[in-house]
């Protein structure tokens, strides 16, 4: 079997080593072959059990964010990356920020840098969606909503805001959070997710965006 094989069995960009040995069980020494394609850059390894199909057979670019709910999990896309992907920001980001339940993680692998925040099971599974990126199979996302929340929770480790005024500038001077699309976010679902983080900055954020879309 060619590299060429294997993607057109694959029908993906991103694989696993279980798929690996399914494809090659009629080897006797599949490990030797997949340590070829690997030297030869045909497969490039995103950590120990996964993979993607290098340069010379890949049909389309990989899923990044599908990759990072399959790095470590369970996880969720979350913070600053699914804030730019929903347009909330404008920066490009490239660190590749998740949410678990969890503990803390970084991975820094040959296609980036992926980083894990620990929250309880509670908090964790709130807000969270299926969401589709192209060609590539749905990854698990946070919601806008959602994601604020989590930016805005994780914040309070290194930022002291305790009044309405200091969370505006914070959004919107520090986040830069698009002021247009911060009015069209749904109030009940930030809510909501309020009383499950029982944080005082989340609160804070619930109350600015109460007395701004009032």
């Amino acid at each position: 079997m060619n590299i060429y094989q294997l993607r057109h069995l694959a029908n993906r960009e991103e694989i696993d080593y279980s798929f690996l040995l399914s494809a090659l069980k009629d080897y006797t020494n599949p490990r030797q072959k997949i340590c070829l394609w690997l030297k030869t850059g045909a497969l490039i390894r995103v950590k120990k059990g996964l993979y993607v199909f290098g340069v010379e057979a890949a049909q389309r670019p990989y899923s990044t964010e599908l990759l990072a709910n399959l790095i470590y999990g369970p996880s969720a896309i979350s913070l600053s990356y699914a804030l730019a992907h929903h347009g909330l920001i404008p920066e490009r980001v490239h660190t590749i920020t998740s949410i678990t339940n969890n503990r803390n993680k970084q991975f820094l692998t040959p296609i980036g840098l992926f980083t894990y925040q620990y929250l309880s099971d509670v908090r964790y599974q709130a807000g969270i969606e299926l969401v589709s990126i192209g060609t590539a199979p749905p990854c698990l996302m946070a919601t806008p909503e959602k994601a604020l929340c989590d930016q805005v929770y994780f914040a309070a480790k290194s930022t002291k805001l305790s009044s309405v005024r200091e969370m505006e500038l914070f959004l919107l001077e520090d986040l830069r959070i698009d002021e247009i699309l911060l009015t069209e976010l749904s109030l009940p679902q930030i809510e909501g997710f309020s009383t499950l983080y029982k944080s005082p900055i989340v609160s804070l954020l619930t109350k600015y965006l109460t007395m701004r879309m009032s």
